[in-house]
């Protein structure tokens, strides 16, 4: 009976183009900047560089575990079982078993880590940048009934680690630049979360210019 129900699955692949998932996570495609996922943490965890780093690769740890796991499921089990359609709910399960995890590792070997990120890593579960990767690598195609996976699980898990970076870079770039424009002479009305947006509507525009890279 599964091998009947595994043949609804089929793979037709794109071409593995490391160099192209590279260039699309960090910087043309940027999951902040680029698709405006993940604005919660990348506004609220950017006071200082180093709880900022920690936060990205928080980020990126469960975003590949992510899509090392939920593409199997998705791929193996739901589309065989016809079921498809729970993915959602599914992912998030998933990914709120990560964060869980990941919550008690850096409490236990990273407490001043733990400490700095705060009310913001149980909210990784949340984060929409980790669902919306989960959902990204899962793009598929349906003929005569069958569904074709467009991504192989290689490419699933290069996207994972460089989408995952690629947030690192941006929340790592905006808060080396609050740092820079805290100490500025500027009006005081534009303090603190204005001058932020401000901040981060020009690093989106900046980042602009990489979609000619598509």
């Amino acid at each position: 009976m599964l091998n009947n129900l595994l043949v609804s699955v089929g793979f037709n692949p794109e071409p593995l183009d490391v160099f192209a998932i590279i260039i699309a996570g960090l910087l043309s495609n940027n999951i902040i900047l680029v698709q405006f996922l993940g604005i919660c943490p990348f506004l609220g965890v950017s006071k200082k560089p180093g709880s900022a780093l920690g936060m990205g690769l928080a980020v990126t740890a469960v975003m590949v575990i992510t899509c090392v796991v939920t593409y199997p499921i998705f791929t193996y089990i739901l589309v065989p079982l016809g079921i498809e359609y729970l993915e959602i709910v599914v992912f998030i399960l998933v990914i709120a078993a990560l964060v869980q995890m990941l919550e008690m590792i850096l409490k236990k070997f990273s407490p001043g880590l733990y400490s700095a990120l705060g009310i913001y890593l149980p909210l990784v579960t949340t984060n929409c940048a980790i669902l919306g990767i989960a959902e990204k690598v899962i793009a598929y195609t349906v003929v005569d009934g069958v569904i074709t996976m467009t991504y192989t699980l290689t490419s699933a898990v290069l996207q994972g680690l460089f989408y995952g970076l690629g947030f690192t870079l941006a929340i790592v770039l905006l808060a080396g630049m609050r740092q820079k424009v805290d100490k500025l002479n500027i009006p005081k009305s534009l303090k603190g979360f204005p001058i932020t947006m401000i901040t981060a509507c020009f690093m989106a525009m900046a980042f602009y210019v990489f979609t000619l890279l598509k």
